[in-house]
């Protein structure tokens, strides 16, 4: 059955407290802090991993996903120093491996990640939201490092996965792509490739193996494909479905905002109905919520009290769809 999750940063916040409230047992993590690697470790060292885990257990937690990576651009960019990059990805799977957990959430946008042009979109009852208006991108300046070609990301992905995959397959740490989001290209003059199903489809056939698989980000997905019911039954009966961030948006790739969960356009109980269906039994955590009354937008999309009510709602779809195994 699927579990709810939480991304909970890598120290004790309120927030722990709430999403513990809230009836969530399982934690999405980053990567270990700075007191963590006191002793000179890494922070995808052993030790250092050890005991972020078990600060996360302390708390109740089960530790389900990392969601958090060690710098990559210069391997997204065939750079010298990519193998070095390469060698740290390396360390933090074996290490995930011996420490038994068991997912690695990543992505492939290079030089910059998730973008929005409004942090505080008006939304239902007073409520904000982060939205994205490509119109406004287009006269952006490039990226400092400079233009670079689909083909290019594609041709430095497999390199990349060649190397990490083997390590991956031996730790038994699967490996969940995550889109670029927005899911268009290029914006900054930097190409995105994590954009279509067509490309998620291409990424698995790119490196065959029971480790390449997916993140599925519902509001980047929903925004590739009209029937994304019809996607998580494709790729779940595949067995690429690693983790799923349950999340809705409305508009189109061009221009579109977060929505409430209830709110956006996409069928929520029809995706968890499919995610049944194929018998996923990984893990869901809410992700982009609004902020709402009473809360800081410090950290747009990530407030406490929306994902409060994020979570409520989840529970109650998972009540709703799996309540003859509750």
């Amino acid at each position: 059955m699927i579990q709810i999750a939480e991304y909970l940063p890598p120290t004790p916040t309120r927030l722990w407290k709430l999403s513990k409230q809230a009836g969530v047992d399982y934690a999405v993590g980053g990567l270990p802090t700075a007191a963590d690697c006191a002793d000179g470790g890494a922070p995808w060292d052993y030790l250092p991993l050890l005991r972020m885990k078990q600060r996360y257990e302390s708390g109740g937690f089960q530790l389900a996903v990392i969601e958090a990576r060690p710098p990559l651009n210069r391997a997204k960019r065939g750079q010298e120093g990519r193998d070095a990059e390469i060698a740290t990805v390396c360390a933090l799977l074996e290490n995930m491996g011996k420490l038994g957990i068991p997912v690695w959430c990543y992505e492939w946008m290079t030089d910059f990640n998730w973008l929005r042009t409004n942090l505080a979109t008006p939304s239902r009852g007073g409520s904000v939201v982060t939205s994205f208006d490509n119109s406004l991108m287009r006269d952006a300046p490039p990226t400092a490092e400079g233009p670079i070609s689909e083909d290019e990301l594609w041709e430095h992905l497999h390199y990349f996965l060649q190397r990490v995959l083997p390590v991956a397959e031996k730790a038994g740490v699967k490996l969940a792509m995550h889109p670029d989001d927005p899911p268009l290209s290029p914006i900054r003059s930097v190409g995105r490739i994590m954009r279509s199903v067509e490309n998620y489809q291409r990424l698995l056939d790119l490196a065959p193996s029971p480790m390449n698989g997916i993140t599925l980000c519902q509001g980047n997905f929903t925004l590739m494909t009209d029937d994304l019911p019809a996607v998580i039954r494709d790729f779940g009966r595949q067995g690429k479905i690693f983790f799923v961030h349950f999340r809705d948006v409305s508009g189109t790739p061009e221009r579109f905002e977060e929505t409430w969960h209830d709110a956006g356009k996409t069928d929520m109980l029809a995706c968890l109905r499919a995610y049944r269906e194929i018998g996923f039994d990984g893990v869901l955590r809410p992700d982009h919520v609004p902020t709402v009354e009473g809360d800081s937008n410090e950290h747009a999309g990530y407030s406490s009290f929306g994902r409060l009510y994020a979570i409520g709602y989840i529970r109650g779809l998972r009540q709703a769809v799996y309540a003859d195994s509750l």
